[in-house]
């Protein structure tokens, strides 16, 4: 913990600094300064206030050790003093943890908007099935958490499945928490289509990309391919007589986007172009974390999209996220969008993971 007092010292020093500028009269008089001083003291002040009750708890932690090593008490109140001092020791190690946990570098991210992308993937028409599934699993968490869902891009089956939908979810912290989604998700249950009661096994990929602005990615209309066709449903069933869908080919990277759910081949293109930047963004961010993890030596296999993250067994109602080795017997109500014991304790392991690695580095 000696390591980080003087980081908290200045966070405090600064958090004093910033009260004693909200109260002078050039700053009072300017709406647009007073916002940014009471925004970043907003930032610091949980910290703070953490970190000034773990310097009381120290005091008083000093003040009964002090005691104890005077030896003017009875054998009572010693009994008393020593049973204090082990909580309070038991307190301070708990609130050193907090605190070095909230001196971790925050995800940029994580307060961003964010485009989600499902496929069907190995199980045929079962895979589109669960496809479906998981799209309506995040739909329910994210009007739990009063964030909007807007579809921008869908492509059915014949009997209610998906094989693809890229949806966006608007709503303060949604990136922080859906970042976690991404990666191969397993299905093994009784197909709807199996007439001899046997299990399949299924699976369908979820990507999760933060948003981004459009002053962040910029894309230069020449590195682009764009073209029209006629929009069809479900199974081909039925075809526009206008070429209002959009398929855009981003050339120097190879990455293709096809949107066709509006009516409008403008908003069409306009929904395309907005998918294309966060891929974009999400390639540039797993590669400068690609580079990072590589000069830290951290194994970061667990985290990549190609690898199961989760499996999904109806006949034992559970699910397994495997990169923490979690096992839950709710299926239904995670499927039901109660996604939160999940997402926390991986959120959890996170946290940990990056302490660990933290504590190792001698600029920390």
């Amino acid at each position: 913990m000696e390591n980080h007092l003087a980081k908290l010292e200045a966070l405090e020093s600064r958090y004093r600094e910033l009260e004693a500028l909200m109260t002078q009269e050039e700053v009072l008089a300017n709406p647009e300064k007073l916002t940014e001083l009471a925004r970043e003291q907003t930032r610091l002040e949980g910290i703070v206030q953490k970190y000034r009750e773990y310097k009381s708890l120290t005091r008083e932690l000093e003040d009964t050790r002090q005691m104890l090593e005077e030896g003017n008490l009875d054998h009572e109140l010693e009994a008393l003093a020593r049973g204090e001092l082990k909580k309070l020791r038991e307190k301070q190690e708990s609130l050193a943890r907090e605190l070095k946990l909230a001196l971790l570098p925050r995800d940029e991210a994580d307060e961003r908007d964010v485009i989600v992308e499902i496929r069907a993937g190995a199980g045929g028409e079962e895979a589109g099935l669960f496809a479906a599934d998981l799209f309506r699993m995040y739909s329910r968490y994210a009007a739990s958490k009063g964030w909007e869902v807007e579809v921008m891009s869908r492509n059915e089956t014949g009997i209610g499945g998906l094989k693809e939908i890229i949806f966006e979810v608007r709503g303060k912290g949604a990136f922080s928490r859906l970042k976690y989604e991404s990666g191969v998700h397993r299905v093994q249950r009784v197909p709807v289509t199996e007439a001899h009661g046997r299990i399949h096994t299924s699976t369908a990929t979820v990507a999760v990309l933060p948003e981004p602005d459009e002053v962040e990615v910029k894309i230069d209309p020449e590195d682009l391919r764009i073209d029209t066709f006629r929009a069809s449903g479900a199974g081909g069933q039925f075809v526009n007589k206008v070429s209002t869908a959009v398929r855009i080919t981003h050339l120097p990277t190879g990455l293709v986007v096809t949107c066709q759910d509006e009516r409008s081949q403008l908003k069409n293109k306009l929904k395309a172009l907005r998918v294309l930047r966060a891929r974009l963004l999400d390639r540039e961010r797993s590669r400068q974390q690609k580079e990072l993890a590589e000069s830290r030596r951290s194994q970061v296999g667990t985290g990549e999209r190609s690898e199961k993250i989760r499996t999904y067994n109806f006949p034992q109602s559970r699910v397994t996220d495997h990169r923490i080795n979690l096992t839950l017997h709710n299926l239904e109500s995670i499927l039901e969008g109660e996604l939160d014991e999940l997402i926390d304790a991986l959120a959890t392991a996170e946290a940990e993971k990056a302490l660990a690695g933290t504590s190792a580095r001698e600029d920390f």
